[in-house]
């Protein structure tokens, strides 16, 4: 039972750590939040180093908590801030690179943690602490990068101070398009004040944009991804792996997702985002159905390779697609007054169903057997569809421009709007 609670509470902690992005990105802005954030973190690693001597799994289950609210609250951050600070013509790249680097940080953790570096019985308490390495090059470097612009300008309504930071991110030049488009959002915004997450959810002018997001983001929990990444030893062990290969195999997928997603952000912008996600649901869920049929035939010698090809090409497909296309378009679906409520509502459906899906995929790959990964087919299937039918292309659109076609989207001849005012008359 503790090691579950020591497993779980970091998901946990990344509940609470998304409810608190509101919180702190409006009163401290996103760069000094951010480093408030890595200060968190530095503070778990800490914890962690100390527990071994102290002999206390209570301390163990605090830090993991703390690193849990670090990660909760800063993926948020720091996808707001790259959206932000980025033209729009290279919006999906910049955006893009969270993915690189948080690919990196699971590879980071998957190559100190093998059993010839720090993997080893004696030092868990140092591998434990490495996420504060990251967390000190934060603080030490935040300093000397600009303010988000669109916070300044939009939220501070400090038109100067905005104009100055874009000229030490993007060059010299009097970027009169782009402040116009931030007054079109600040005009928005002071006829609508930001909303809370419950006032965004009662709003129907975003409903198709909560419903994308939420479609999206559970079919990318529910993709196997997740499953991948926290139970890659047990998929490999079913799939007739020698066990003393599983680790090398898992540093290899950590390699793939970086190679990806580099590959990726240097595409998004010539492809757009709407082939990336329906594409790569429909090769995800096409790959699911073939190591379905492979773990059915694991006796066989050369099975366990091909099975194990099958997951890296899982990897590529969700990597160079919608695992890519997501960091984007929560960055691109809501304007200022909404972005902040929406990355709070994300961030509670991603870190609920990491604990849900941790909590439960045991449970069902002893009841489904091999047939469990069919159900991660079906998920895919549903994303395919959706984004193909319903998903209007974002790429090198204005953030108001990309709501008013959200707006015109309608099913069976109907929108949400129509609905919405049928409701009102009655």
């Amino acid at each position: 039972m503790i090691w579950s609670l020591i497993v779980s509470i970091y998901a946990v902690g990344g509940l609470f750590g998304a409810v608190s992005v509101k919180f702190f990105s409006q009163r401290l802005g996103r760069k000094r939040a951010t480093m408030c954030n890595s200060l968190i973190s530095v503070i778990g690693a800490v914890i962690m180093l100390t527990s071994k001597e102290a002999k206390s799994f209570e301390m163990i289950i605090v830090s993991r908590m703390l690193y849990g609210y670090s990660a909760g609250l800063g993926l948020s951050l720091h996808l707001m801030y790259l959206g932000e600070i980025s033209p729009r013509k290279i919006r999906g790249q910049v955006t893009l690179t969270s993915s690189t680097f948080l690919s990196l940080g699971k590879l980071s953790g998957q190559f100190f943690g093998l059993s010839e570096i720090l993997g080893s019985q004696d030092l868990w308490n140092i591998v434990l602490c490495l996420p504060a390495c990251f967390s000190v090059v934060q603080v030490l470097a935040l300093p000397f990068l600009p303010e988000a612009p669109r916070y300044l300008f939009i939220e501070k309504r400090d038109d100067k101070a905005c104009k100055r930071v874009l000229q030490n991110l993007w060059g010299k030049g009097d970027y009169k398009q782009e402040m116009e488009e931030m007054l079109i959002e600040h005009t928005a915004l002071e006829a609508s004040p930001p909303k809370s997450p419950l006032q965004l959810l009662k709003d129907w002018t975003v409903r198709w944009q909560l419903i994308t997001v939420f479609i999206i983001y559970s079919c990318n929990q529910m993709s196997g991804m997740s499953a991948i990444s926290t139970f890659s030893f047990d998929i490999f062990l079913k799939a007739g792996v020698q066990k003393d290969k599983i680790r090398y195999i898992t540093v290899g997928l950590g390699i793939t997702e970086i190679l990806t997603s580099i590959s990726c952000s240097l595409l998004i912008e010539h492809i757009g985002r709407r082939p990336l996600l329906w594409g790569g649901y429909t090769v995800m869920s096409f790959i699911w159905i073939m190591v379905t049929i492979m773990l059915n035939l694991k006796d066989l010698r050369w099975v366990p390779y091909v099975t194990a090809s099958l997951i890296f090409l899982i990897i590529v497909s969700f990597c160079g697609g919608p695992g890519a296309a997501a960091a984007t378009l929560s960055n691109e679906l809501f304007i200022q007054s909404d972005r902040v409520a929406a990355f709070v509502l994300m961030g509670l459906q991603r870190w609920f169903m990491i604990a849900v899906l941790g909590l439960i995929f045991p449970f069902i790959i002893d009841g489904l057997s091999s047939y469990c990964f069919m159900l991660f087919a079906g998920v895919c299937l549903m994303g395919s569809l959706y984004t193909f039918f319903l998903l209007p292309e974002t790429k090198g659109k204005t953030l108001v421009d990309i709501s008013e076609e959200f707006k015109a989207i309608t099913v069976c001849g109907k929108s949400f709007l129509e609905e919405e005012k049928v409701e009102t008359k009655l």
